[in-house]
């Protein structure tokens, strides 16, 4: 099994910044999409960034130029670094890897945008 673990979220003020990390348990050879998705109360969840094992990104547009997806290979995350946080953005942020064949997800971690 693979097991997902996020952390970073937490309560930050509207303008404001978090980094969230995934960490994955084991190395994943060959292809792979690492996704950060986000549900907020009421609302389906939703993808908010992506990257494949070549190292592309994908965003969704409500966070373009805000938001960055990265990773470090040599310690099985990744992360997802948000800047100009606002009250929208509240919401369970989870972390997905997708092998094509099977996927798994992180328990989740609470990010709250609020004055």
């Amino acid at each position: 099994q693979v097991q997902l673990v996020e952390s970073g979220g937490g309560l930050v003020q509207p303008g404001g910044s978090l980094r969230l990390s995934c960490v994955v348990s084991r190395t994943i050879v060959g292809f792979y999409t690492m996704a950060w998705y986000r549900q907020a109360p009421g609302k389906q969840r939703e993808l908010v960034a992506a990257i494949s094992s070549g190292g592309s990104t994908n965003y969704a547009d409500f966070v373009k130029g805000r938001f960055t997806i990265s990773r470090d290979n040599a310690k099985n995350t990744v992360y997802l670094q948000m800047n100009s946080l606002t009250p929208d953005d509240t919401a369970v942020y989870y972390c997905h890897l997708d092998l094509g064949h099977i996927g798994y997800w992180g328990q989740g971690t609470q990010v709250t945008v609020s004055s």
